[in-house]
């Protein structure tokens, strides 16, 4: 017998089997085969959550506990920052971006239910060893992720009692399902399938899509296709010709320098560093990581940290003039791709205005 026809075979048994085992008395009875589900069993199985909490387990887990969980079961297919790894799914970011052609679906973007995450993520995750976690495990990676979308601050911690305390941006985002009358009709008339159209013309190539092939042997016009995150160039700040005398100094004006001065931003921007720590070292002995050391970033001049291994844009906006002032580390820090795309950092970015002013403040109390 085929390895093929075992498989097939197997299945059909084991969902047999579930089929009698879930049974009620009188079916069992009737198909002589398994017995009714003991409640213990049916027990076994019910692990549904409900968006308003009910359902979850006991347990709890804070945000930097998950942080070290997420790096060891989860970064490697959705990357140390929930942003995603090649075609993996990214789990952060794309606040925005529902109303777009192409937009970015994410836990912080569009799931409208915590419950969704919790659940999935205690019954399918990490992926070849799903329910591995405990469930303070869950509650913990869970709040990483509600973090890594700027939901919940680094103290928050999650539990049954804090659940309902999370707000989903894209709640109110989902409608019913009316399709069977707005659009199923559509679809059920005749279909044309002969002289539909008195010509067809080629008027636009998806080569930048690779989509379809680049012929230009054909009689319509080839439109340009514009992707903004693949072929944008660096943007103007990065490549404007400074004056020959300034392009080594730091900028007149870094609102940093004075900012630095006020402790409490100084330490909400350590706070929020915390998110940058996995790949960039400040202080003391600091040495190049996955990212470049960041003392005495402010200031400096783009891609010159010595020893370190630069993108080709990082290092093309630094010989142009790009000065990592407090204007452009700000812009940059809040979407690293839009601002410079093709460069190296895989980071989505700062969000809040409040988190860029003071980590930059903390990042100017280092020297170089």
């Amino acid at each position: 017998m085929s390895k093929f026809r075992k498989r097939v075979i197997g299945t059909l048994l084991a969902s047999s089997l579930a089929s009698g085992l879930l049974a009620t008395p009188a079916l069992a009875q009737k198909i002589g085969l398994g017995r009714a589900a003991l409640p213990e069993e049916v027990a076994a199985w019910d692990h549904d959550v409900r968006p308003d909490g009910l359902g979850l387990p006991e347990g709890s887990g804070d945000v930097l506990t998950g942080e070290e969980l997420f790096s060891e079961s989860c970064a490697v297919c959705h990357g140390e920052f929930a942003e995603g790894v090649d075609n993996w799914p990214k789990l952060a970011g794309g606040m925005g971006t529902l109303d777009r052609d192409d937009p970015l679906k994410t836990v912080g973007s569009y799931w409208p239910y915590l419950s969704t995450t919790w659940d999935y993520v205690h019954r399918s995750m990490p992926f070849g060893n799903a329910q591995s976690l405990s469930n303070d495990d869950v509650y913990a990676i869970v709040a990483y992720i509600l973090y890594s979308n700027d939901l919940v601050d680094d103290d928050f911690v999650l539990s049954k009692e804090t659940f309902t305390e999370v707000e989903m941006p894209n709640a109110g985002g989902f409608i019913l399902d009316d399709r069977d009358t707005t659009e199923l009709p559509a679809f059920i008339r005749e279909p044309c399938m002969t002289e539909c159209k008195d010509s067809v013309e080629i008027t636009a190539h998806a080569t930048v899509l690779d989509v379809t092939p680049n012929d230009t042997t054909d009689d319509g016009p080839v439109a340009e296709v514009v992707v903004a995150t693949a072929e944008e160039p660096v943007p103007e700040a990065a490549v404007a010709e400074p004056a020959p005398e300034a392009a080594a100094e730091p900028a007149a004006e870094t609102p940093a320098d004075t900012a630095a001065a006020d402790p409490e931003l100084v330490a909400a921007g350590e706070k929020v560093f915390k998110k940058c720590a996995a790949c960039h070292k400040v202080g003391d002995g600091a040495k190049n990581a996955v990212g470049p050391v960041l003392n005495g970033i402010v200031g400096r001049a783009a891609g010159t940290v010595e020893g370190f291994k630069y993108s080709k844009p990082m290092l093309d906006a630094g010989a142009g003039g790009l000065v990592w002032t407090h204007d452009e580390l700000s812009a940059y820090l809040a979407d690293p791709k839009g601002y410079m795309p093709k460069n190296k950092m895989s980071f989505a970015g700062l969000k809040k205005d409040s988190d860029l002013q003071a980590v930059i403040a903390y990042l100017s109390t280092f020297g170089q």
